[in-house]
């Protein structure tokens, strides 16, 4: 088929590199424009832009898609199929509507479920243990097209938006070239989407990271696992953010974090051994194994324990 394909990040990637590999005439690439980056805001490439020009794909990067110029260039392409993947922008209706088999949208969840913009790392903070991807027809709404295909990704119990990402990533790419199989034989089967039985995952923050310890020791593992690598959850000591990167939860009643005081509140340091220190949450203890602080790379936390002084009674806050 001739595809136009739209996307921008890492994750959008794996899916156009499928699609070559599978046969299919790549036409152009669209991507966001070039942004600046690092001190010397040099301008850089989106991922989807490096891999196009390296396998001599024209690239086009309209800062509004919706603009009338931006529709006419895409129409010289005769494609026909568009797909996207983390494109960026929102699509209008003369583009989901111009080439034969419409926009098929590459979203990684299990459709209704985590419709938006973060869907890999809400599935790990919402405490899924199984996710996945799903190819649909796109429409004017926001990931609410007709279903094609689906397939599932367990979630493991140590599972980062990081490792979930590379392998939705790839399921996505395996997905997509079955999906404009389908099409093409004219086999495939569209499922319209019931109403969302989950909040809509919404776009991260930075400040999500931030850890309220009134919260229980499994809600925060999950979110430390889930902004695992962006955007991080932290908390502060001695006037320092301190990332967490990897914790463990313990489920049970507070500990005291002297001998014979009474319960311990949220964010109090409950004992600190060789390896680790565990913090009192709002309902059971966090055990911290890897953490970060300003200007300094990740460390195991016993690393940290011998450079560091962390004392039982410590407590942690939000700013």
């Amino acid at each position: 088929m001739r595809v136009i394909f739209m996307g921008t990040p890492d994750f959008s990637v794996g899916t156009l590199e499928a699609l070559i590999e599978a046969g299919h005439d790549v036409c152009l690439a669209v991507t966001q424009p070039d942004k600046p980056k690092g001190r010397g805001k040099d301008m850089q490439f989106s991922p989807v832009k490096e891999t196009a020009l390296r396998h001599g794909i024209p690239v086009f990067q309209p800062r509004r898609i919706r603009e009338p110029e931006s529709v006419e260039e895409l129409r010289k392409y005769n494609a026909d199929v568009m797909v996207v993947i983390a494109f960026g922008q929102i699509l209008p209706k003369t583009i989901l509507e111009m080439t034969p088999y419409g926009c098929v949208n590459v979203h990684a969840s299990l459709l209704p479920k985590y419709r938006g913009a973060a869907p890999i790392q809400w599935s790990i903070i919402e405490g899924e243990t199984v996710t996945g991807v799903t190819t649909m027809q796109m429409d004017e709404g926001v990931d609410t097209g007709d279903m094609i295909l689906k397939t599932e990704v367990p979630i493991a119990e140590n599972e980062t938006g990081e490792s979930l990402h590379e392998k939705l990533a790839q399921a996505g790419a395996e997905l997509c070239v079955k999906t404009l199989k389908a099409l093409e034989d004219k086999t495939a089967v569209f499922e319209k989407q019931s109403e969302s039985p989950t909040a809509y995952a919404k776009m991260l923050t930075k400040e999500m990271g931030n850890i309220d310890w009134a919260q229980s020791a499994v809600q925060i593992e999950r979110l430390i696992r889930g902004l695992n690598s962006w955007p991080s959850a932290y908390t502060h000591w001695n006037g320092k953010v301190l990332k967490i990167w990897r914790a463990k939860a313990e489920a049970g009643a507070k500990r005291s974090a002297e001998s014979g005081a009474g319960p311990a509140q949220p964010g109090t340091v409950v004992s600190v051994g060789k390896e680790e220190f565990a913090i009192q949450t709002g309902e059971g203890v966090l055990y911290v194994y890897e953490v970060q602080i300003p200007g300094k790379k990740r460390m195991e936390t016993g690393a940290f324990l011998r450079g560091y002084t962390m004392e039982p009674g410590t407590v942690l806050t939000g700013e």
